[in-house]
């Protein structure tokens, strides 16, 4: 389970090279027993060592350029990439002309000296939680990988790749859920920042509203170190939070009803311990997060905007996942006055939720209502698939819809045991409080882990 500050101490020490931990994660990516055929479309070897061999030529010359430098991450394959095509999981993009420079997060994770290992496998276009793609096949996730389970999605590559110790950090998109959903399902950590917080020129977008650009890592100290820098910002450490005290809503919603055995255990087991180590937890109910029939209403902002963007493609629309087709189609008939319907909606969302939230920290969720189900019964059929998918991202779109914020953290019982069913909790806060969230949840990160 590498981690930012262990392996930053490793090469400050000479413990280890950024061109030592660029092969064994190119090594991961290879080997025919792990799932890296399918969670990566591309692997950039030839580049990934040469960057990391300069790393190590700039640390022997006492020149660090951030604390990420030399540490392999991977990209989700709808990032641009100077002179690499980006195809969005699809097949449709394959002859597009290559990119001609780095996308804006692409660029900053550049300039710390990030080493790229390849572009991530996704649902196709981004648009689907299961993770599931027909074209380039779908990553099994870590967990029960004998039964052949979803990763997630729609950051499904940067899942399995996070969880396979294939990178120090994946680089996802979060619309409604497509970092959080998969790191819950593969039991590692994810960030959903406030959408304005990174900016997002050069990724090919599913909902100009909504789409947001995040890490998933090994710990809650990773995603924030990776935020910074993605948001511009200098990397510093995380002030430590004591969990005593913290004060934290649990929402009583409907959204909370009909969880699998293991997320209400693991749920409900973490609140518990959270109230032990002395923060306050309050549990009433928030009315507005039992409404999400009309703020999704036809795909709600994402089903516009994704129709929007690929109406262009309306006689391509036979070569992509039908599934997906199905779902940008949905949206053809929503009209101005509906799209205007979900700003009023989301403005008045987002007043009632932020005086709700007023008093606490922060409000806890789990991630997602089931465990990871098995592809086979997921793609059985359409009705399966459609089901399966509004299952799982029944809880996390909340949380775009508020354009918030919100950590996803491994809290099954026995997260370092690999035959438990991992279970995300989530985190979350109003626009803007990234970094405070992230603390809040550095500090519930202990608790869970017994420290």
């Amino acid at each position: 389970m590498w981690t930012v500050a262990q392996l930053a101490a490793d090469l400050a020490a000479g413990r280890t090279t950024s061109r030592k931990l660029t092969e064994q994660a190119l090594a991961r990516i290879a080997d025919p027993a792990g799932e890296g055929q399918r969670a990566f479309l591309k692997v950039y070897a030839e580049s990934a060592l040469a960057e990391a061999d300069f790393s190590d030529r700039l640390r022997k010359g006492g020149v660090r350029r951030s604390p990420v430098d030399g540490l392999p991450v991977s990209l989700k394959d709808l990032y641009d990439v100077a002179g690499d095509v980006t195809r969005a999981g699809s097949r449709i993009f394959e002859k597009n002309p290559p990119a001609k420079e780095d996308s804006a997060a692409v660029a900053r994770l550049r300039a710390a000296g990030a080493v790229f290992v390849g572009r991530t496998n996704m649902v196709e276009f981004a648009f689907g939680t299961t993770g599931i793609n027909p074209h380039y096949g779908t990553p099994k996730n870590p967990w029960d990988r004998a039964t052949g389970r979803i990763p997630g999605g729609s950051s499904s590559g940067a899942a399995v790749a996070q969880a396979d110790g294939m990178c120090v950090m994946a680089l996802g998109s979060d619309t409604r859920g497509s970092i959080r959903i998969p790191s819950a399902l593969c039991g590692v950590t994810g960030f959903k920042p406030t959408t304005r917080r990174v900016p997002r020129e050069g990724a090919f977008p599913l909902s100009y509203t909504l789409d947001s650009v995040g890490p998933l890592a090994n710990s809650v100290a990773c995603c924030a170190t990776y935020d910074a820098i993605l948001a511009g910002e200098a990397p510093e450490p995380l002030p430590a939070l004591p969990a005593k005290g913290l004060r934290f809503l649990v929402p009583k919603t409907e959204v909370r009803e009909g969880l699998d055995p293991e997320v209400a255990q693991g749920f409900s087991s973490a609140i518990e311990r959270l109230g032990r180590a002395g923060a306050l937890i309050t549990e009433k109910p928030v009315p507005a997060f039992d409404r999400q029939a009309e703020y999704f209403k036809g795909g709600g902002f994402a089903g516009a905007e994704a129709y929007a963007i690929h109406r262009k493609n309306a006689d391509r629309l036979g070569e992509y996942d039908p599934r997906v087709a199905k779902r940008v189609l949905l949206a053809k008939d929503l009209n101005a006055a509906d799209y205007v319907d979900f700003m009023l909606l989301r403005t008045a969302f987002q007043r009632e939720v932020e005086a709700a939230l007023a008093p606490f920290d922060a409000f806890l969720l789990p991630t997602t209502p089931c465990i990871a189900p098995p592809i086979a019964e997921v793609n059985a059929t359409d009705e399966s698939y459609f089901r399966w998918n509004m299952r799982i991202l029944r809880i996390v779109g909340l949380v775009n819809f508020l354009d918030g914020c919100a950590a996803s953290l491994p809290c099954h019982a026995r997260a370092h045991l690999p035959t438990e069913a991992p279970v995300g909790l989530m985190v979350c806060g109003p626009a803007m409080s990234d970094r405070r969230i992230l603390a809040v949840a550095a500090a519930v990160e202990q608790i869970l882990a017994g420290n």
